[in-house]
């Protein structure tokens, strides 16, 4: 029998938070080794683990997996979460990377200078409330079905609950006017996997400090 997953990163959300989320969701239990100084970091680079020298990565089914998308969709199709057809991987695909460019956008903040965080925190607003959550809002309400594809639970709605909690932890009242959205992140939530992630003590991470951002410029010296 294979043993559990090991991702190795920081103990933040980074780039390997949504792939915690989507092991999470599909009762994958995962192990963590984490990135702590750059000592660490420059022993997997040496170890020959790492493809493009950098974090994350994943060690699953007997392979070093690297580059966050492309660990996602591994996961996603390994696990049934990734559509029936060619068809609904597109459309996977193309929803994944809206939530991936808002997501980005959101986690961009923390590393602001502090004379454009004003200006920053308008633009995620402006993005979130007249581009982002529109879109999603749209595909549910045009096809009335409870997820996103295919009627069927795909990561596509765990990455966009993901997301959905982190406009919340930002500006709860973005999410005031999107009810159908409301609706799948708390339908989302009450699966007993994603409900268990979501409780304290789980290995999700929460959201990134003044604090955890320094531990992690110390160990990616950026």
């Amino acid at each position: 029998m294979a043993g559990k997953p090991v991702l190795h990163y920081f103990d933040g959300r980074g780039r390997m938070e949504s792939t915690r989320w989507l092991l999470a969701a599909a009762g994958i239990e995962f192990e963590e080794k984490f990135v702590t100084c750059p000592e660490d970091l420059e022993k997997l680079r040496k170890d020959g683990v790492l493809m493009f020298q950098q974090v994350p990565m994943v060690e699953m089914d007997g392979m070093k997996l690297v580059q966050s998308r492309a660990i996602l969709n591994y996961i996603a199709n390994k696990y049934n979460l990734y559509g029936k057809d060619t068809k609904e991987r597109l459309l996977i695909d193309m929803y994944t990377e809206g939530m991936a460019d808002l997501n980005e956008l959101i986690s961009s903040l923390i590393i602001t200078p502090p004379d454009q965080k004003e200006s920053k925190m308008n633009l995620i607003r402006d993005r979130t409330k007249n581009r982002y959550l529109p879109a999603f809002e749209k595909v549910l309400k045009g096809h009335g079905q409870d997820y996103l594809v295919g009627n069927k639970l795909s990561k596509a709605d765990i990455l966009l609950t993901e997301l959905l909690y982190m406009v919340e932890e930002f500006d709860a009242s973005l999410l005031a006017n999107f009810t159908l959205l409301q609706a799948l992140k708390t339908r989302i939530s009450n699966l007993p996997n994603v409900k268990k992630f979501l409780q304290p003590g789980s290995q999700r991470k929460p959201p990134m400090t003044e604090e955890k951002l320094e531990e992690a410029r110390k160990v990616f010296k950026f």
